[in-house]
């Protein structure tokens, strides 16, 4: 499998530049800061993954938001100083957002021209200002599209938005994904490309029972909900029936028996075989356990995702660096966290 250079080892910076109710400028400057950056290359991951929302980088009107870019232009700094890559991660854009707690029409942005230009300009916008730093930062168009149904027009615009950052940024990594929440299953629907410099990403949280075990914004997800990893997989199953069918996930595929490294590599078995077909590298974006489950768990969960990921040279990117839920440094034993990043 074709390798994504630089991006095979890291963490994403989510809840700093998107999905905040804190936009003050307090939190922009104190929540990811040099030292931040210092820490995460002495844990030796290579690059993070920056999640980053339209309105930190535009006004309603689509007017540019400098300071967005202040924030962004000193992590390309720290970056750069500390050796390691970066992943601007286009995490909603205006018209459209993947957060389930945000009600609004998750296919609209796939039919509106004039909502889809806002999203071109935007990334034109982006590729002007770090085109240039093709070294390290690579471009990720969006995050998370929901809807199966909008999988042929999220190809067509994908591959414009491509045609268009191609014309500021020759040699930049693109990245993009698919539908079903990134769902790995999804991968074989991407476009095909003969850019060379264009990587597939999928997203990975299975089983979800066990990654968002007592998740406050899951469906029918009791609080207080806890399980063990591994675990049987016929137990998975029993307790995924709580969740709806698109949620619960890849447990009751007939072909997934057991739990364990094998269960993944079964579960990636399709996107692998099309990235190799294509000759495009593979890359997980997000993969993560929640800060509920107890940390023998975790790390036994990532030791097996990772063992695939190191096996097909997948790159990946761990959810989260800090807070929102999954925080690797809310680990308060140091010795588990480092124990888990080793894995990583």
């Amino acid at each position: 499998m074709r390798k994504f250079d630089g991006f095979m080892h890291g963490v994403n910076l989510g809840g700093w530049l998107s999905q905040i109710n804190n936009i003050s400028e307090s939190h922009f400057m104190n929540f990811i800061t040099e030292s931040d950056i210092k820490y995460i290359s002495e844990l030796g991951l290579d690059h993070v993954r920056v999640p980053v929302d339209y309105t930190t980088l535009e006004e309603e009107n689509g007017d540019v938001k400098e300071k967005g870019y202040f924030y962004l232009d000193n992590c390309l700094e720290w970056c750069r100083k500390y050796n390691l890559h970066m992943i601007i991660d286009l995490h909603k854009t205006f018209g459209y957002s993947f957060d389930p707690l945000d009600k609004t029409d998750k296919t609209l942005f796939f039919s509106d021209e004039n909502i889809q230009k806002r999203f071109y300009s935007l990334w034109k916008t982006i590729a002007l200002r770090y085109g240039k730093y093709h070294d390290t930062i690579a471009f990720e168009l969006l995050n998370e599209i929901v809807e199966p149904s909008v999988s042929d027009a999220w190809n067509v615009i994908a591959l414009k938005a491509i045609d268009e950052i191609r014309k500021i940024a020759p040699c930049s990594w693109i990245i993009f994904g698919g539908t079903m929440y990134n769902n790995v299953l999804s991968v074989p629907l991407l476009a095909e490309t003969q850019d060379n410099k264009v990587v597939y990403t999928f997203h990975s949280y299975e089983p979800i029972i066990f990654t968002h075990q007592g998740a406050y914004w899951v469906d029918n997800m009791s609080e207080n909900f806890r399980i063990n990893y591994p675990e049987n997989i016929d137990e998975y199953r029993k307790q995924s029936r709580r969740l709806s069918k698109q949620l619960a996930g890849a447990v009751f595929n007939d072909n997934l028996t057991e739990i364990s490294s094998d269960f993944f590599e079964k579960l990636f078995t399709p996107a692998l075989e099309t990235a190799e077909k294509r000759n495009i590298p593979l890359y997980c974006g997000e993969y993560g356990v929640i800060e509920l489950a107890d940390d023998v768990s975790k790390i036994n969960w990532v030791s097996d995702i990772c063992a695939v990921f190191d096996k097909y040279n997948i790159g990946r990117s761990y959810w989260n660096y800090k807070e929102k839920d999954f925080g690797i440094i809310n680990i308060k034993d140091e010795k588990v966290r480092k124990q888990l990043a080793q894995k990583l």
